[in-house]
């Protein structure tokens, strides 16, 4: 009897990394409440500490949001993903990556808003938030990019511009997240936080495809 070979690394269905999936955006929005704690003050002075923290009020309503896109994103993607390969599989373990990461960089900002809101420290904090973020997106773009590759790896009858729209989003957020980074640095920390609450309500609004995609046209 002739050893049996190696088999090479075969498609399979979505269900485990999905399942998978939705545990890691799960454990990523359980961090960001942990963010959220009982201020230390003084006898007296509760309502005034919770007031104090606002940034971390602010940088969970940004981080809720964008974890909350991407998991509605992601469901409207794997509704639409037949089967998977290697590279669609790195492409969501990068994703996951980047989801798992960002109760880091919420917590920083809003240490560093608390202390200052203009100083070097925030301008610092606001870029690492940013930088994430872009890298985020990039994921996306990974995963979009296998899609274009592989057409095979989604359903017949997937509507024809959902790839290219889904870059098209996708290098929106990339650019738009560098370019509030950038504005966060060089101009007011505030500005760039107010991109990272905005930016998840346009993820929102397209989750079903860009207008021109959901009107039929290419």
């Amino acid at each position: 009897m002739s050893p049996t070979r190696p088999r090479k690394f075969s498609r399979s269905e979505t269900t485990r990394a999905e399942a998978f999936s939705d545990g890691v955006f799960a454990i990523a929005v359980t961090l960001l409440v942990l963010n959220l704690a009982d201020p230390p003050h003084r006898p007296g002075g509760l309502g005034r500490a919770l007031l104090a923290q606002w940034p971390a009020y602010l940088g969970y309503l940004a981080s809720f949001g964008y974890v909350a896109v991407i998991w509605l994103n992601h469901h409207q993607a794997f509704v639409r993903i037949r089967t998977m390969d290697r590279g669609l599989h790195a492409a969501n373990l990068f994703l996951l990556l980047t989801t798992g990461a960002l109760s880091f960089p919420t917590a920083v900002v809003a240490d560093a808003l608390q202390a200052d809101l203009t100083d070097a420290d925030a301008r610092v904090a606001v870029a690492l938030y940013a930088g994430l973020a872009a890298t985020m997106c990039l994921s996306w773009v990974a995963l979009y990019r296998q899609l274009a590759r592989r057409p095979e790896l989604l359903h017949p009858d997937v509507e024809d511009a959902y790839v290219r729209h889904g870059r098209i989003r996708s290098w929106t957020g990339a650019l738009a997240y560098t370019a509030a980074g950038l504005l966060g640095v060089f101009v007011a920390p505030l500005l760039a936080i107010a991109v990272f609450v905005a930016l998840p309500v346009f993820y929102f609004v397209t989750s079903e495809g860009l207008p021109e995609a959901r009107d039929g046209s290419s």
